[in-house]
């Protein structure tokens, strides 16, 4: 299995990607082909897919923020089952963020993580993949060390109509196991960050971001 990078819209590989992803995801967690433009040129953001044969049969987008020394996870995509593609993803996405950290002169603080909660969205059928399923999959990312930060979470819809998307948790995977709260102003400023590029934002989300800036710190639960 291979681990490729994708930087160019025109890489037949990407049009593979997406096809996976509109398979998998709700309408309104997949960007327009075209809009993947310039995240895909964007230095910063990192997008690779898992290559059996010349298949794309996984993968997983995320970022890292030097200055927060944070990463996010913005997807990961398992398309076969009985592969190992889950644990070979994570695995490479594990040490690649490792070195950028290092890079850094830094220990990665750790990764955040937006999490379906099975309890309250029940609907997706992610392709009928059953390594996708909100309940496996929250499992296996709890098993990875992700925890539930304390907070009511919405996000913007990234169709960029306006619309406020739920049923998802935002989550934090600390570098540190022992750890049991984050700065709110640390998930106030990644949140800001991360959503910048959706000008179309809903009251709730705006709501949200206003009452993280009155908290000081936020725990972080089992999921």
């Amino acid at each position: 299995m291979q681990y490729v990078r994708i930087q160019n819209i025109s890489d037949p590989l990407f049009a593979s990607m997406h096809r996976l992803m509109q398979e998998v995801f709700p309408p309104e967690e997949v960007l327009d082909f075209d809009l993947w433009k310039e995240p895909l040129e964007d230095p910063g953001i990192r997008v690779f897919v898992a290559v059996v044969n010349g298949e794309v049969v996984g993968a997983t987008e995320y970022r890292y923020y030097t200055d927060l020394n944070v990463a996010m996870t913005d997807f990961t995509i398992i398309g076969r089952e009985g592969l190992g593609i889950g644990r070979f993803l994570a695995r490479e996405r594990q040490k690649d963020l490792m070195n950028l950290a290092k890079e850094n002169g830094k220990e990665l603080y750790g990764m955040f993580a937006e999490i379906y909660d099975p309890y309250r969205v029940q609907e997706h059928a992610f392709g009928g993949i059953k390594p996708m399923d909100p309940f496996v999959r929250r499992e296996v990312l709890s098993h990875l060390g992700y925890k539930r930060i304390d907070f009511p979470y919405v996000h913007p819809s990234w169709q960029n109509d306006g619309e406020a998307v739920a049923g998802l948790d935002l989550c934090f995977m600390p570098t540190n196991e022992d750890q049991q709260e984050l700065e709110a102003s640390l998930v106030k400023t990644f949140l800001t960050r991360y959503y910048a590029v959706l000008p179309q934002k809903p009251k709730a989300w705006h709501d949200m971001v206003e009452d993280l800036a009155g908290r000081e710190t936020l725990a972080l639960r089992l999921i």
